[in-house]
């Protein structure tokens, strides 16, 4: 009798080591956290932008040059781009990750039949 129920206790850890998936091991609230990582996009544009100009307005004041300032500015810009960039390329990678997916092969093989003018 009682090894039936060590067997049985067995059976049960195996059952529980089986049922580990791949959602199971991503964290709880990851969803939440990559949307919010989206929307802080427009927000960190703005602010490399203003620090950008922050440390254009610096460097002038230190150099007496005033086209320190529009260098800084362009600093600003660019890394803006660069935010957009990278949030592009998170994107495309997610996207990347839906086309082995099955619910979506259907329509990556034989494109999109609707019209939904």
């Amino acid at each position: 009798m009682q090894k039936n129920t060590e067997k049985k206790n067995d059976n049960d850890n195996e059952n529980k080591d089986i049922n580990i998936t791949k959602e199971s091991l991503e964290p709880k609230h990851k969803g939440k956290l990559e949307a919010l990582d989206n929307l802080s996009l427009g927000i960190s544009m703005v602010v490399s932008v203003v620090i950008g100009v922050g440390i254009g307005i610096l460097l002038k004041d230190w150099t007496g040059a005033a086209w320190t300032l529009w260098l800084g500015i362009f600093w600003g810009i660019a890394a803006a781009f660069l935010n957009v960039y990278k949030a592009y390329k998170r994107a495309q990678k997610s996207f990347k990750e839906l086309e082995d997916d099955p619910r979506y092969t259907y329509r990556a093989k034989h494109g999109d039949k609707r019209d939904d003018d």
